[in-house]
Parts: structure tokens; sequence; C-alpha cells
């Protein structure tokens, strides 16, 4: 994807096929706000019953209601995930940063849906069962995502009181990782250290538990 055009047509495909907002931000890497102002845009270009066609601003005339686009980070990693040498490879740089954090570690959570693939990856390296977590985000629509609630997927491993590694794609704001930590604490389990492949924030941690990642992508200026 090379601009702000682009991720609009994408949401409005995804939007297309049924997939929800928290969903859309899933696929495309950004914050949920992110998310449902790409959606508005592209919605703004659908003819409205009974009235005429509008055109949506794209490009550097796309704006919020408040006068701006929103401020966020698209991070495409489709030439690692569309080829499995390449995630294996990387998968192994993963699980290197995660290696130090607990020996007898048996278990690790991947956030789904991209953290997932990773995290078999990532397990096989480490030699560790296999859980995924979806997070209440895949629900979100509008409103307070606190309404919402995620789940762990009863067709891979379950937490029972262990230690265990979390992985997942990229961190745009955190709270989708703070919200899995704060699951597996509260299945009795203990998350010992997350991992991804891009963290937006520059995190060190979350919640008291190490937050390790390949790339930092780090925003660096303002709007003029």
């Amino acid at each position: 994807m090379k601009n702000v055009d682009d991720l609009i047509e994408s949401a409005a495909e995804l939007a297309a096929r049924g997939l929800s907002k928290g969903e859309i931000a899933d696929e495309l890497n950004v914050s949920r706000e992110t998310a449902s102002w790409l959606v508005e845009r592209s919605d703004a270009t659908t003819q409205s019953e009974g009235g005429p066609a509008q055109s949506a601003p794209t490009g550097a005339d796309a704006t919020t209601e408040n006068g701006s686009r929103p401020q966020d980070i698209h991070v495409d990693w489709a030439a690692i995930g569309r080829d499995s040498k390449r995630m294996s490879h990387v998968a192994a740089a993963m699980a290197d940063l995660l290696a130090k954090h607990g020996e007898d570690v048996d278990l690790t959570i991947g956030i789904e849906k991209a953290g997932g693939p990773i995290a078999t990856l990532v397990a096989r390296e480490l030699e560790t069962d296999l859980g995924t977590y979806t997070p209440a985000k895949h629900q979100w629509e509008e409103g307070d995502i606190e309404d919402l609630g995620g789940t762990f997927s009863r067709n891979f491993a379950g937490i029972r009181d262990r230690e265990c590694y979390i992985v997942d794609d990229t961190i745009t704001s955190g709270t989708t990782m703070r919200e899995t930590i704060e699951a597996i604490r509260a299945e009795g389990g203990e998350p010992l250290a997350c991992v991804v492949l891009a963290d937006k924030q520059g995190l060190e941690e979350i919640d008291g538990v190490p937050v390790y990642s390949l790339v930092q992508v780090i925003s660096v200026g303002k709007d003029d």
C-alpha cells in the first residue's frame, strides 16, 4: 500500500466482506480509531439513498471532523507474511528475544488473527505448547470496547496456571496486548514476556511484562 487512498480502498473492501471495524484495524495494522475513520471515508463515496453520490476527500485533503487526519502509522509486513521461509526466519529471531525469560516456559500464546501463525512458528522454535487469544476488538464497531470480551480458543492449549509468552504482529496503542496480559492472569497464568514484529509505541513493558520487538516505529515531528 502506497498511501492513505489505498488504505481507504482496502478498508472499504474489508467492510464489504463483513469484517468489523476492530477486525479491519487488525488487518491493516492501524488503530481502531484510524480503522473507523478509513471506513467512514470509504462510506462517503457511496451514494446515499435518494440523494446524489458524494466524493470522499482522499490523500492530503482527507480530514477528520475536527480538521485533522488521525495520527497513525501503517505497517505492511506482507512481504514476510506471504512467504513461509521468511516467516520461519523472523519467528526464529522473535523466539531468540524471548528465550532468556524462563527455562521452563512451555506455552506460547498468539493473539489472533495475525499473531496466531507467527506464534505457531515461535512455539516450534521454543518447543512449547500453543494457545491463541481472540481480543475484544474483533467484535468492536463503535462505542466502549470495555463492554466486550476476548476469548481463548478451546482448540489449542489452555493456560492451566502456566507461565507463558505472548506473540503478536504489531503494537499500535498497547491496548490489545494489555488485554491479553489481563486475560492470561485471570486464568491463573503468568506472562513472562511479549514479542512483536513492530512496535509503534516504543514500549519497554506493559503491566510489568517486558515487551520486545524486531522493529520500533517512532513518528517524529508534528502536523503543519
